[in-house]
């Protein structure tokens, strides 16, 4: 397992968000990316995950809501790691897989652009 502070995971985390096309990052609303140690008990090995209601569900009832959620679980990621390198990478997917769900594509499509 790598080991990395959790400044060091928040930077990577920073990076990999700041990798998201600005025509895409300015499309996202009403959601916050969270990090947590570990992933919830009953889906212990999951490195991230978005809870919410995606862009592409929502309507006019959509108004006063609390925000979606992204949370990333960084010792998950971490476990999977052996490089600094490795966690770039984890992270930079785990990343771009979440926010593809805020965007209302599923597993199977971002496993069919190689994003799962």
């Amino acid at each position: 397992m790598l080991e990395l502070t959790e400044a060091e995971f928040e930077r990577l985390v920073s990076e990999a968000i700041d990798e998201i096309p600005p025509e895409l990052a300015q499309m996202m609303d009403n959601v916050v990316i969270l990090i947590e140690d570990e992933a919830p008990d009953d889906i212990p090995d999951v490195l991230g995950l978005y809870e919410g209601t995606p862009l592409t569900e929502r309507g006019e009832w959509y108004t006063g809501v609390l925000p979606d959620t992204i949370r990333l679980f960084r010792l998950p990621i971490l476990r999977i790691c052996d490089t600094p390198d490795d966690a770039v990478e984890e992270v930079l997917i785990t990343v771009v897989h979440e926010v593809a769900h805020h965007f209302g594509i599923d597993d199977e499509r971002l496993h069919e652009l190689g994003w799962s």
